[in-house]
C-alpha cells in the first residue's frame, strides 16, 4: 500500500494503490539477476545473509537460457568437446 505522503506525485506517475513495496522488490531483484547479478550481490542488495532468498530471483529466463545454450554451443565448436578435454 502507498503511504499517504506518497499519494500525490505515484498518482502523477500512474502508480495504484495496488502496488506494494515487495512489487518493486521482487522486480528490481529479478532484472538484477538477469542482467548477470550472482547469488553474492543479491544477497547484498536484499541485505540478506543467507542464500536462499537470492537464490529465488536467479530462475532462468527463455532470454538467459538461450545465452547458455549459445556459449556451450561455442565452446564445443571450438573445442571438439565440453572442457577441451
Amino acid at each position: 500500500m502507498i503511504h499517504p505522503t506518497h499519494h500525490i506525485p505515484t498518482q502523477a506517475a500512474g502508480v495504484t494503490s495496488e502496488l506494494h513495496f515487495h512489487d518493486l522488490r521482487h522486480t528490481g531483484n529479478t532484472l538484477a539477476s538477469t542482467a548477470g547479478a550472482s547469488t553474492r550481490e543479491l544477497m547484498t542488495r536484499m541485505g540478506r545473509s543467507s542464500s536462499r532468498a537470492a537464490l529465488i530471483y536467479q530462475h532462468m529466463t527463455s532470454d538467459r537460457d538461450r545465452a547458455v545454450a549459445d556459449r556451450l554451443g561455442a565452446m564445443i565448436r571450438r573445442d571438439g568437446q565440453l572442457g577441451g578435454q
